[in-house]
């Protein structure tokens, strides 16, 4: 309290806005944190569309978190088909039914990662078995929108959910790249600032911070070794506040 003497407990309530997948019990002095910290990592959403002759998987990966979305099994007729038709209009039948089936895994597309006209995920990646992927790819109802940002094609040897982890595990590195591509448009923005003197960039703690309350900030850089704290000084005769950026040497 102002008086300096008197005590006040403070509880603060929170809910994490990603689940959290960790079970720990924890007896120390100090509060463990790590789990929450995690959770301000890997915030890019990317969608997964999972698709072969057996049906297709919808789905999300948000740092560890993987969530289903939808899951639509379908039954295409094989090459090869029974006695009683020609070949050629079993052919044509096959063709038609597999046409029916790329349309809906478009439309279906659109439905899970448009919201309000944008895509709602980083990029996509699609993933399956045989040509059926690269023909909806191409396909002219795959919505421009989601074709501009499709990261890669994979083969799995599964569909639905084997095939999701496992085109988790040969996508990996494309949605690192994602990431890395970001980083380096945003430090080349940087040094090109820098090199034409437009006087839109500030360096230090100091001007970056008022920078920041001025609400003056697009974009900020953090060195992640930076080791500053912020003290907030009231003078207790004149009530006049000050602060002070220091670290510990």
């Amino acid at each position: 309290m102002e008086d300096n003497k008197t005590e006040k407990k403070v509880t603060y309530d929170l809910e994490p806005y990603k689940p959290l997948h960790a079970n720990t019990y924890k007896c120390q002095n100090t509060f463990f944190t790590e789990p929450l910290l995690a959770l301000l990592e890997d915030d890019e959403k990317f969608g997964f569309i999972i698709m072969d002759g057996n049906g297709v998987l919808f789905a999300t990966l948000q740092g560890s978190n993987k969530v289903i979305i939808q899951r639509m099994p379908v039954q295409l007729p094989k090459k090869h088909g029974r006695g009683g038709q020609s070949a050629v209009r079993f052919a044509r039948l096959r063709v038609e039914k597999r046409l029916m089936y790329q349309a809906k895994c478009c439309e279906m597309a659109v439905q899970h990662f448009i919201s309000d006209n944008v895509p709602n995920v980083k990029g996509i990646v699609i993933a399956g078995a045989a040509q059926l992927k690269e023909e909806m790819r191409d396909s002219e109802h795959f919505d421009p929108r989601l074709k501009k940002i499709i990261i890669t094609t994979v083969d799995v040897s599964y569909g639905f959910d084997q095939g999701f982890n496992q085109a988790i595990t040969l996508a990996s590195e494309a949605l690192s790249d994602v990431k890395l591509v970001e980083e380096k448009k945003l430090i080349s923005k940087f040094f090109e600032e820098i090199s034409l003197d437009t006087g839109m960039i500030v360096f230090g703690v100091q001007d970056t911070m008022k920078a920041m309350q001025l609400g003056s900030l697009k974009s900020c850089m953090l060195n992640e070794e930076i080791e500053v704290m912020r003290y907030e000084i009231k003078n207790p005769v004149t009530g006049e506040q000050k602060q002070y950026f220091l670290n510990d040497q």
